[in-house]
């Protein structure tokens, strides 16, 4: 909720709900960690309750990696829209192919997500789909011209096909 649609959950909902292309990088398979906003927040208090040393390091997980695309394939199902809206695009320069971190210590405290990424992601996406005027009114205007550097020319050059690594 409230994320600015240029990240992958809250461009792929809006897109989607317009009927606009889906632009995933390369062949799909960048892995991502998913952790909804509210066990974020908690982590965070939970953190700050513990009185660790300053600069004390905790890595905040619910361990729900995913590829992209498997993610996309997800929202797309949630939203009943078709999987031709995928478009694969050229991916980013020195893009990473994963983001996974460990909680173990975190974990050790006593902190769990609650929030499932099933339940999360369902939420998210009623979330976009029942505040179209919010997301509207940022997806126009400025928002648009970074729209268009970023995917404008990736979108020209893309596929209905994933891309192999390196290609």
């Amino acid at each position: 909720p409230y994320q600015f649609p240029e990240k992958l959950i809250p461009l792929f909902v809006t897109n989607a709900l317009d009927g606009e292309s889906l632009p995933l990088y390369g062949d799909g398979m960048n892995v991502r960690d998913w952790l909804h906003v509210e066990d974020h927040a908690e982590a965070l208090w939970h953190v700050l309750g513990l009185r660790a040393a300053p600069g004390e390091v905790f890595n905040i997980s619910a361990e729900n990696e995913m590829p992209n695309r498997a993610l996309t394939e997800q929202i797309l199902r949630l939203l009943d829209r078709p999987a031709d809206l995928v478009r694969y695009v050229a991916d980013r320069p020195g893009h990473d192919r994963r983001y996974a971190l460990d909680p173990g210590k975190l974990r050790a405290t006593g902190w769990r997500p609650r929030v499932s990424f099933a339940d999360g992601l369902a939420r998210t996406v009623a979330w976009y789909r029942e505040r179209r005027v919010w997301w509207e009114a940022i997806k126009s205007g400025t928002y648009r011209d970074y729209y268009d550097r970023m995917y404008g020319g990736r979108l020209a050059g893309s596929s209905a096909a994933p891309r192999e690594p390196g290609a």
